[in-house]
Parts: structure tokens; sequence; C-alpha cells
């Protein structure tokens, strides 16, 4: 869900096509939103009070807002239909994100290992991998740097049938005080299961990704990207250059 704004926009006296509308939704400045493409159908207006109640960032909202009084123009038209079916599962699906909700990290490196020990047996590299992530957090902490950002870690795990590599990921959420969802890939052939259709498709959704942020309401969670290997052979190649732009550090902002 990219953010575009613009700070200029050019008044034209005459009206305007449609193509000539879609160029222009994100043309309006935020302060003049309302003043310029004035809100009148109930409908749209409840949208609008949705949008404006949630925790949806500003700029998010503004270009929603922009969106809203376009569609008023075309209450009357045929198209209005399907137009307000768009948007409104748009803001339907945004405004369930947890866009401001973490859990707060639970720093206790004894009671961590304590959590790891109880659920598997053996698996030290792993565990101490995780132990080493809370313990650089807690320093930072401890320092006064509790708000910066850092990246977490991706852990791959590789091995035999059984030997607890689906199951270590939620103790380790649990070790660190955060929610857990699990993403399976098992037949998942559609690289937009992962990436998210446009939000102009009639039944358009998000990816799973941003689904499993709304399934914990929380913005850090331990996620578990299962069965990798088990994707289909035709939509490999395709998931897996999604995965790249999911799991590179130089490709994303941040996983934390």
């Amino acid at each position: 869900m990219g953010l575009f704004s613009s700070d200029t926009v050019t008044k034209s006296p005459k009206p305007v096509n449609n193509d000539q509308d879609n160029n222009q939704i994100f043309s309006v400045p935020k302060e003049t939103v309302d003043e310029v493409l004035p809100i009148t159908d109930s409908e749209l207006l409840r949208l609008k009070s949705l949008v404006d109640s949630s925790s949806v960032p500003q700029e998010l909202k503004d270009r929603i807002s922009v969106r809203l009084g376009q569609l008023n123009r075309l209450v009357n038209s045929p198209s209005y239909l399907d137009e307000y079916d768009r948007i409104a599962r748009y803001i339907d699906w945004v405004t369930k994100v947890p866009w401001n909700k973490t859990t707060e990290d639970i720093l206790d490196l004894k009671r961590a290992r304590q959590i790891l020990d109880s659920h598997h047996y053996g698996l030290e590299d792993i565990k101490n991998r995780v132990l080493e992530y809370m313990s650089v957090m807690k320093l930072k902490a401890e320092k006064g740097e509790k708000n910066e950002v850092l990246k977490a870690p991706t852990l791959f795990f590789v091995g035999l049938v059984g030997t607890g590599k689906t199951t270590i990921a939620p103790s380790i959420a649990e070790a660190l005080g955060r929610k857990f969802a699990r993403i399976p890939f098992g037949g998942m052939g559609d690289p937009l299961d992962l990436r998210g259709q446009s939000r102009l498709h009639l039944e358009s959704e998000p990816g799973k990704i941003v689904k499993a942020l709304i399934s914990v309401q929380s913005m850090n969670p331990v996620i578990l990207l299962d069965e990798i290997d088990r994707v289909t052979e035709e939509g490999r190649s395709s998931i897996m250059g999604v995965l790249v732009e999911l799991l590179d550090p130089k490709q994303k902002f941040c996983l934390c």
C-alpha cells in the first residue's frame, strides 16, 4: 500500500472525463481535499467517518478522502456501484490493519531460555541465536536506544521432518512476548497470495503478510513462512522473487 502525494494541482473550469479524474486522484493538495471535492452522499460520508476515526496514517487518509470526493461525482452514473464496492472493500481492509499496535518485548533472558527448553530438547544453535538477538535488544534498551529501529533477523530452518522446525517458531514468539502468525506455503502457486492484488480489481485482497498482521492485531509479530519447499513448480520462481523482496535486508525497510 504505497503512499502518493503532490503539492500542487491545476484546476480547470471545464469538466474532466474519467481518465483525467483518475490521473488527478493523487494531485489534490491535502489541505483542500474537502473544499475541492465535497462529499454529500450518505454512504460515502459513512466511509469517510470510518476512515477518520481509525488509526490509518494521515497521508493515506488524505488519499482516501480524495478518492471518496471523486466517487461522489459518480453517484448517479452507471459505474457508481462498481467503484463504490472497490473503495468500500479497500477501506474495510486498511482500517483493519493494526497501524500503531505493537507488543512490548519481554527481554528476560533467563525466562526465555526456560521457555525454549520447556518446549524443545536440543536445537541449541537456534536457541542461542534467539538469545543473542534478545541480548542485543536488552543492551540497547539499557543504553536508552530502545526506540532505535532494529532489524529483526530472518532465521531459516532446515532439517528432516519432525525435528521441530515448525514448532520452534511459536516458542520463539512466546519467549519474546510477541504475537505469532503462520503462513503455509504448501501448494501455493500465485505470487499475488503474498503480494496482494491491486485495489482496482473487484475481488482484490491484501497478501498473506498483511492478513497475518490483521489476524494477530500487531505490527511486530513473529511470522513463520512454513513449508517453503512445497510451493508448486509453476509458481516457484515468481514466489521466490517476492520472498527476496520480503526478506532481503537491502529491499525491505524492517520486519521488526
